[in-house]
Parts: structure tokens; sequence; C-alpha cells
């Protein structure tokens, strides 16, 4: 990604957690553990991963990325495709998106690494707009 800074990555964290896993330092309730909002949005938006599973080795990995910043307005918290993050990134001085592999057989997740991203031109958040959600609660 062209913009791409501040990268963190966790896979030390990641590493550290699976190998606590394998030598019984913790179960697999301990680590398979995703809340059932994350494994839907795994199985409906999720992008493939490419690898399978370090801990059941039968479910393929899937990674979502979420999108945060103050720019962003309501629209902060949300999910993003890949393809979605580079218009993202042309459009919006500076948001943070984090990447978190799930597995959707044994519930496995793990956040993998965050960014930044944004062309460093710093913008007003847009007005809020209506959305289905408001509408939603308007009705009850």
């Amino acid at each position: 990604m062209w913009s791409q800074r501040s990268v963190i990555d966790y896979s030390l964290a990641r590493r550290a957690t699976l190998e606590s896993l394998f030598r019984g330092g913790s179960s697999s309730t301990d680590v398979c553990d995703a809340d059932p909002y994350l494994l839907r949005a795994a199985k409906f938006h999720g992008e493939p991963a490419g690898r399978s599973c370090p801990v059941c080795r039968s479910g393929v990995l899937t990674t979502l990325n979420y999108v945060f910043g103050d720019e962003l307005g309501q629209f902060s918290g949300r999910l993003r495709s890949t393809t979605e993050l580079e218009t993202m990134a042309r459009e919006h001085g500076e948001f943070r998106v984090y990447v978190v592999e799930v597995c959707q057989d044994c519930a496995w997740n793990h956040l993998t690494l965050s960014y930044v991203l944004g062309d460093g031109e710093p913008r007003r958040p847009p007005r809020r707009q209506r959305t289905i959600e408001d509408e939603d609660l308007r009705r009850r």
C-alpha cells in the first residue's frame, strides 16, 4: 500500500500465545475464544489468508480489516476489504487499520498487524449521515 506507515507487527505475541498453548500453559478454550460477531464477520466479509489455522490445522484462516480514525466519522470501526483500503487512503488524511485473523472452525483469532494509511492531509470528519441502523433505532 503506497501510504502505509507506523506498522506494528504482532507476530511475536502470536507466536508466544501459540507456544503457550502447545506447551500446556494455556488451553484451547483460552485462545480459541472468538466472539460470535467476529466469526460471523469472518464468514461473510473475511478474505482468505492463504494458510491453515495454527491451532486446529484444518480450518482456513480468514482476515478482517477494521478501520478506525477521527476523519472517518460514524464509519470508524467498520470492516473494509483490502481493495477499499486503497481508495480510502486517497480520500482521508489518516486512519488506522487493524488486521485480525480468524478461524471459523475452532474460533482462533488474533490481531496480526496494524498500520496507518492516508495521504497525510488532515480533513474534517464527514457530516453525520442517516444509515439503516439509525432508521432501525428510530422505529423502536
